[in-house]
């Protein structure tokens, strides 16, 4: 099932997508179930936005494929490499990607992401999936000279618009099923890469962040990037492609 986050006629709804068409729920269905009006909305008539903003923090995974451990001039970490976006830097599909003036150097990191669906603390690998609402599309962006500079990457990760996430949230992702992420910049291939090539997988990646802290309903986890990653400029159009998930599409622009 693909879960849309959507506005329509300036309001903010939840629908289940259909073809071309949307049958609108009542509610966020992470907490309302898949109750529906009884309308359907075309999609063209739409506003598609970030299919959850998490209600406290997007968890990311660093050097979690091997080749993109290998271009960043190391190996991949034993243990998951965790770090945090603020919520803050969550946009939607078609939304703009601000380059800060702070950096001088805008890189992409297609991922998958995970949303989590309900509250998680201390849950076993074994166990880990079903606190899983459903998977989307993510853009890990990254001020890579400022990565560098700072030697830590709250900064360089965190600028508003520097996490866009979607099209929609599909609840049935097969993560066995060989997706791979493909990236693209203006039409050009740049990462090309099955998911299966992570080093530590989704439950893993779970069980070890709720060890550390409690993931809440809504919460995201990206779940690291392939090989390929490099620079995008102003007006340049990004593309994260997941099969299974669809197109995550975004054009940058400068501050």
């Amino acid at each position: 099932m693909r879960i849309a986050r959507f506005s329509h006629q300036e309001q903010l709804r939840y629908g289940i997508l259909d073809g071309d068409e949307l049958v609108v729920l009542a509610g966020d269905p992470m907490f309302a179930g898949y109750e529906t009006t009884g309308e359907r909305v075309p999609v063209a008539d739409v506003a598609l936005l970030a299919p959850v903003i998490p209600r406290s923090k997007v968890v990311c995974v660093g050097k979690n494929y091997r080749d993109h451990a290998a271009e960043m001039g190391g190996e991949a970490p034993a243990a998951p490499l965790l770090f945090l976006k603020p919520n803050t830097a969550v946009i939607g599909p078609d939304d703009m990607i601000v380059r800060p003036p702070q950096s001088e150097r805008t890189d992409f990191e297609g991922e998958l992401a995970v949303v989590i669906g309900r509250v998680t603390k201390n849950v076993s690998v074994e166990d880990a999936l079903d606190h899983v609402f459903g998977y989307t599309i993510a853009n890990d962006v990254t001020a890579r000279d400022l990565q560098h500079a700072d030697g830590q990457w709250a900064r360089a990760k965190g600028f508003d618009t520097f996490c866009p996430l979607g099209p929609v949230i599909e609840t049935e992702f097969d993560l066995d099923g060989g997706a791979r992420i493909v990236t693209r910049v203006n039409g050009e291939e740049r990462q090309n890469g099955p998911i299966s090539d992570m080093v530590h997988s989704v439950p893993d990646i779970i069980a070890y962040a709720s060890a550390a802290f409690t993931l809440l309903p809504g919460d995201v986890i990206l779940t690291g990037t392939p090989a390929g990653i490099g620079p995008f400029e102003a007006a340049d159009v990004v593309e994260v492609e997941i099969s299974g998930l669809g197109v995550l599409r975004n054009t940058a622009r400068d501050a």
